[in-house]
């Protein structure tokens, strides 16, 4: 009969173990999607073009729309496991350009007042050019859109907003290789 009382006790510990290490390692209910949109704020945002690709001959310059921020936590309760999603698409078109998903907060949670490390965010298909006059004396060359979604434990996606990409290019074409800029005057002897 001591045996059946020990191994309820034990039973009851083990659950009351279980339950502790459930509740606090984050398996508990997460935050609503009200919740998440009420307790971020973007700031330091910044759009512009990144390289994706670069060859000098044939010329060819392939750019893909970028967004960056850090998240304030506003809210009363700790930001933990946020994940980040950018959808790109040219303005006034339907056709996803692409898209971007990484986890913007790990498991370092962001406290109340606190503000994350950089999230950057880039398309993973872009425009081709030749160079880099190419896209700044085109006037055809449209402005891109970034639709930003976060997603923490418990919720669904929520948008967080939709910002224009500007057309600041974040890229420098490199010197041609062998050829002076300015030819050098010659040395008299």
């Amino acid at each position: 009969m001591n045996t059946i009382k020990k191994g309820s006790t034990a039973g009851w510990l083990l659950m009351l173990l279980a339950a502790s290490l459930f509740w606090t390692t984050g398996c508990s209910r997460g935050m609503t999607e009200e919740e998440l949109k009420a307790s971020v704020e973007l700031v330091d945002l910044d759009t512009r073009w990144e390289e994706k690709y670069y060859q000098p001959w044939p010329p060819k310059l392939i750019l893909v729309p970028a967004i960056s921020f850090k998240i304030r936590n506003i809210g009363e309760k700790p930001l933990q496991y946020v994940y980040c999603n950018a959808i790109f698409k040219m303005e006034d078109e339907n056709k996803n350009l692409g898209d971007n998903f990484v986890a913007g907060i790990g498991r370092h949670a962001v406290n109340p007042g606190e503000t994350s490390e950089t999230i950057s965010l880039q398309s993973f298909q872009g425009v081709e050019g030749q160079n880099l006059a190419h896209f700044n004396d085109n006037p055809a060359w449209k402005t891109a859109e970034a639709r930003v979604f976060f997603k923490s434990k418990g919720s669904q996606f929520v948008l967080v907003g939709e910002y224009k990409i500007s057309k600041r290019i974040n890229f420098t074409e490199p010197e041609p290789v062998g050829m002076d800029p300015k030819p050098k005057e010659k040395v008299k002897k």
